[in-house]
């Protein structure tokens, strides 16, 4: 009776995330989806590019962004925030009319690393219609920059944001990356976040910004301790106006992850922070991923009876959910029955992250611990 109950339960869950939270899983807000005309006349935009040791990307990055083809004015700030790797004179040495590199100052208190450089790249730019924030590791289409304009001149948007195609070659990209889109969507479902009123989202990748908006809402420093600096960013901007999150193929993440270690760094960087800092959340999270995905496959390989059938039953849907985003990585259908495994992992680096900010270390990137000590207390 009590394995009916729990696989019924978890069965319940499936149902209320698969018909009740924005369709996270079909993957329908694509930037090739509802295309406005192009406007009459092309704003002028300037580039934003945040850069600490990228020296192994930067030249593919930026020269994406010299090759934009747009019609507008369009100028592109390159912020070196500290690199010892030469990543200044590697996008230098590319020549671009359009490209202005800064060398960053140090890291004032109360900024995370990477919106301090964004901070300083915006005060540098002008009075330009609109900032297109991107990161140096994010290789765009020659179109990308029209695309965004198009967008949001056309729909009179605050925002448009494009969630990057992260790479997906080893094995464990393939086994991971498209999750992580599934798992971000769960949490932040597009549809709601495009929706005018409601939840909000963004994907720091890409990022087109209305700048009267940015400075209706108070400018970047708003947000200037944000781990997480995306979403807060999304959640900044509908304050202001309607925003648009997308998938795309345009602008694609050129950073490798060859082995399942780096792409836990990445996770457990900014995990704990989405918990808020709580070991009561962690605990919670911990409990919740067990009971979504751990159960139904467990009882539905054990169990017998209604129990058996109602565990196999949500594992199927759980499987089924994960296709569309498997499709559009171009990965084998049968990554979806491998969900609950690849949950663990997730759940794993969840708590990976929590520790790592008990020890001091939270948010670590690229030698910088940026979670803040005092969220811990």
């Amino acid at each position: 009776m009590i394995a009916v109950l729990v696989a019924s339960l978890a069965l319940a869950i499936w149902l209320y995330l698969l018909l009740c939270n924005g369709g996270f899983w079909m993957a329908r807000e694509h930037d090739s989806a509802n295309v406005s005309a192009p406007p009459v006349k092309w704003p002028s935009v300037v580039a934003v590019v945040p850069a600490r040791d990228e020296a192994d990307v930067i030249a593919r990055s930026i020269g994406s962004l010299a090759a934009q083809d747009y019609l507008g004015s369009f100028r592109i700030i390159l912020v070196d925030d500290g690199s010892s790797d030469g990543t200044a004179g590697i996008a230098e040495g590319l020549s671009s009319d359009r490209l202005t590199i800064l060398r960053g100052a140090a890291l004032a208190p109360g900024w995370t690393g990477k919106l301090w450089a964004v901070s300083q790249g915006i005060s540098t730019s002008g009075e330009a219609d609109y900032l297109w924030l991107t990161d140096a590791d994010i290789e765009h289409a020659p179109d990308t920059l029209r695309s965004l304009v198009t967008r949001a001149e056309g729909h009179s948007l605050t925002l448009v944001s494009l969630m990057a195609k992260l790479r997906c070659e080893t094995l464990a990209e393939r086994a991971l990356v498209p999750a992580f889109i599934y798992f971000f969507q769960m949490l932040y479902p597009f549809a709601r976040a495009n929706a005018p009123t409601g939840q909000a989202a963004a994907a720091g990748g890409c990022m087109l910004v209305r700048r009267d908006a940015l400075e209706r809402a108070g400018g970047i420093g708003m947000i200037r301790g944000a781990l997480i600096d995306d979403c807060a960013f999304g959640a900044l901007m509908k304050r202001q106006g309607r925003i648009w999150i997308g998938l795309t193929d345009r602008s694609r993440s050129i950073r490798p992850y060859d082995g399942f270690g780096p792409i836990a760094a990445m996770i457990s960087r900014s995990a704990y922070a989405q918990l808020d800092y709580s070991p009561l959340k962690l605990a919670g999270t911990l409990a919740g991923l067990a009971l979504v995905y751990g159960v139904p496959p467990v009882i539905g390989l054990t169990g017998d009876g209604a129990a058996r059938a109602t565990g196999l039953l949500t594992w199927a849907l759980m499987a089924l959910s994960f296709q569309p985003m498997l499709r559009f990585y171009r990965r084998s259908p049968l990554w979806g029955l491998a969900l609950p495994l690849i949950a663990t992992f997730y759940a794993c680096c969840t708590l990976l992250s929590g520790w790592q900010h008990w020890r001091g270390r939270g948010g670590t990137w690229k030698g910088r611990a940026q979670a803040m000590a005092q969220r811990s207390r």
